[in-house]
């Protein structure tokens, strides 16, 4: 057992290391400047359809999907991260999580593409999809789709604690 430990204990400190951050982070930017900046460039259609946005008969209202998704981002972890970061940072650090923010947008965007574009309709009329179905699918490599969707569940285990 205290192999397995060490084992994983060193897996976890090169994983949690500013390596994650810089490619987290080189994402983020990425996506924002490849596809154009959508962070900015769709505030204007966001807030329409969240105004003015129609419920479809098979679907949700947009303000639906949208409190759908800012509950599901949003968690304890979020608002005590920022406290955390307050308190050890200053007001110089709220300048940063702006910036990551604006950043992070467009890779919570991507994602949020990714689950669209790649969803299946089951027997009884539900949709199934996100990130894991692009990875099982077109990456072809379901252990990592499924260790991906394992983690998403105990984070949201996590959350709800």
């Amino acid at each position: 057992m205290e192999l397995f430990t060490n084992i994983m204990n060193s897996l976890n400190s090169v994983l949690w290391s500013m390596p994650l951050v810089f490619l987290c982070l080189g994402a983020g930017l990425w996506f924002s400047i490849r596809m154009k900046f959508p962070q900015v460039r769709m505030v204007k259609e966001m807030v329409h359809l969240l105004v003015h946005g129609e419920k479809s008969d098979t679907g949700i209202t947009p303000f639906q999907a949208f409190a759908a998704t800012v509950g599901s981002r949003v968690g304890m972890g979020n608002i005590a991260g920022v406290a955390t970061a307050i308190f050890f940072g200053g007001p110089g650090a709220v300048f940063w999580m702006w910036v990551i923010a604006f950043i992070g947008a467009s890779s919570a965007f991507m994602e949020s593409s990714l689950a669209q574009a790649y969803k299946t309709k089951t027997g009884n009329g539900e949709y199934l999809g996100g990130p894991a179905y692009f990875i099982e699918r077109e990456i072809k490599c379901k252990p990592y789709a499924l260790t991906m969707t394992l983690w998403k569940q105990k984070q949201k285990n996590i959350s709800r604690n």
